[in-house]
């Protein structure tokens, strides 16, 4: 089936272009550079994001030939101890855990960190200090950071990688996952954080063997200049139990592979930025863009409420000839602090970008539930005594093209087969309380973890049909613009929701002035777009 009646421009690998700037291809191209900066007394600093391929870089620090080497793997405290001291924060969920909120020198052994100072004083020839963390010995002469995007150590977890400085290399992706987002991440971004304004040079490792190499000016001056643009992070693709086929040709994926079901395509926390230096490409983490230049990018208003985090993602799901979401809900803001310890939810939206004449959308509840008898049946399901009824107690709403379901937190909701959902979220993704997942396995094979327990805590049993039909499904109505004489609706979200969207039908160009604030815009319908002006505000053409 044909999803297109026109060539599509989807671009994969969004770039943006810095002009008389350059980037160092390749550790012969480093390694030369980097000789340069040294002298026969340097301390050479190379600290690493965890997830750096630890091996491929020693190979370029083998031919300094260093007097003294200190490995951050020998002050760190041992894998066993560092998995106590997060125990709290690990849980023994296999998907959620606590937010560490703590420090990357929490998990030095002080005494080893003193020593190794020590001998660095003492030292008159070379040194190089290498690993995760090792600014936290010394900034040294010459600092370089080797830096790479959180999807990248993803792919790498798949491939056997184990979390930093344990031998986990064969445990449950989830659970690698789980000890990257709560803890292994938070505190490599806060390291990193303070170290922008430190190093030398920051190295893109994100493909193997391959590096780029950016002077600490150039850095700067990337990031500061996407921070007064409009631009793309680099999308990426990922298959799934319920995965459709759209994306294949929309997005011009593999047509071997047998489905895709989400792509990830304005999730800064995940997802890279790419730039160009004169035909060199380099790939950096777009959180670095958020960490950097938090108040250019969010504006004053964002930044003052959420701080160096992006709020909102935008990602598409696709169930076009496909199969039904797991039925679930989200955490309340209070559930979410108490018991995972972060300071806003997931509310969220679809918008229906593309749909089959059978598509619809589960939301809300319907009218007369017992909440007992539902989580009962849940329960019974779970343990595989009963096929759960979800057409007995949640709404099925039909779903066509531009329709827009908003999703407060709290409300029990999932996309039926035959649809292309474009989700409109606050960030926090990773809490999704499963309460469904119509009798299926996930392409690991296990069963997909449920979380009737969470999800009994947070359901609104008040979100029934009626209020449903009035707050949550098309809750569009027209408004005004100065400057503008396109069509323009605001679509959602709902008041509890902080995120707002609006739709522009649109024949020539469109007036948007961001009002001090984040943006994020997504063609629904038509060929390209062209974006254009100054910025502030800026305009958008159709073509």
């Amino acid at each position: 089936m044909s999803y297109l009646n026109f060539k599509s421009e989807y671009d994969r690998f969004p770039k943006t272009t810095i002009k008389n700037h350059k980037a160092f291809h390749g550790y012969d191209e480093i390694y030369h550079e980097l000789n340069r900066k040294m002298n026969n007394n340097s301390v050479v600093v190379f600290d690493y994001y965890p997830g750096v391929d630890e091996e491929e870089v020693y190979e370029l620090i083998k031919r300094f030939n260093f007097s003294l080497e200190i490995n951050m793997h020998d002050i760190f405290k041992d894998g066993k101890t560092m998995t106590e001291q997060m125990k709290y924060n690990l849980t023994d969920d296999r998907v959620f855990g606590k937010m560490y909120y703590g420090n990357l020198v929490d998990f030095i052994d002080e005494d080893k960190l003193e020593e190794v100072q020590n001998k660095i004083k003492e030292q008159k020839e070379s040194v190089i200090v290498y690993g995760v963390g090792a600014s936290l010995v010394s900034h040294g002469d010459v600092y370089v950071y080797f830096d790479m995007a959180r999807w990248q150590i993803q792919l790498r977890y798949r491939k056997g990688m184990a979390n930093y400085n344990v031998d986990n290399y064969d445990e449950d992706i989830l659970k690698k996952y789980k000890r990257g987002y709560f803890i292994e991440w938070r505190i490599a971004d806060k390291h990193k954080e303070k170290c922008f304004d430190c190093f030398d040079y920051v190295v893109d490792t994100n493909k193997s063997n391959d590096p780029k190499m950016l002077s600490s000016d150039t850095f700067k001056i990337s990031l500061h200049q996407l921070s007064k643009q409009p631009f793309r992070t680099v999308p990426y693709f990922d298959p799934g139990v319920w995965g459709g086929q759209w994306m294949k040709e929309v997005c011009n994926l593999d047509k071997d592979q047998p489905n895709y079901a989400w792509s990830f395509d304005g999730v800064p926390e995940e997802n890279s930025i790419l730039f160009d230096y004169d035909g060199v490409i380099v790939e950096l983490p777009a959180m670095d863009l958020v960490l950097y230049q938090p108040k250019e990018l969010l504006g004053e208003q964002v930044y003052s409420r959420f701080g160096a985090e992006f709020p909102i993602r935008f990602d598409f799901l696709d169930t076009m000839e496909g199969q039904n979401l797991s039925l679930q809900v989200h955490p309340l803001t209070e559930y979410i602090k108490k018991n995972f310890g972060m300071s806003y939810t997931q509310d969220e939206s679809y918008y229906i970008l593309d749909a089959k004449e059978d598509a619809v959308v589960y939301l809300g509840l319907k009218e007369g539930i017992q909440p007992t008898e539902m989580i009962s049946d849940l329960e019974s399901a779970q343990r595989g005594e009963i096929v759960f009824d979800a057409d007995k107690y949640i709404n099925k709403f039909p779903a066509k093209k531009h329709d827009h379901f908003l999703i407060p937190a709290g409300t029990c909701h999932c996309s039926g087969k035959n649809a292309m959902v474009l989700e409109i979220s606050a960030t926090p993704y990773i809490f999704t309380f499963k309460l469904w997942d119509w009798q299926r396995l996930g392409l690991d094979g296990l069963p997909r973890p449920i979380h009737i327990e969470h999800g009994k805590q947070v359901i609104q049993w008040d979100r029934t049909t009626d209020w449903v039909k009035e707050n949550l499904v098309n809750a569009t109505y027209e408004v005004k613009e100065e400057g503008n004489d396109c069509k323009i609706e605001h679509t959602g979200l709902h008041e509890l929701e902080f995120i707002e969207t609006r739709r522009y039908t649109i024949n020539n160009s469109s007036l948007h002035k961001t009002h001090g604030t984040v943006n994020m815009l997504n063609l629904v319908d038509g060929k390209s777009a062209v974006i254009e002006g100054d910025f502030e505000p800026f305009i958008v053409h159709y073509a």
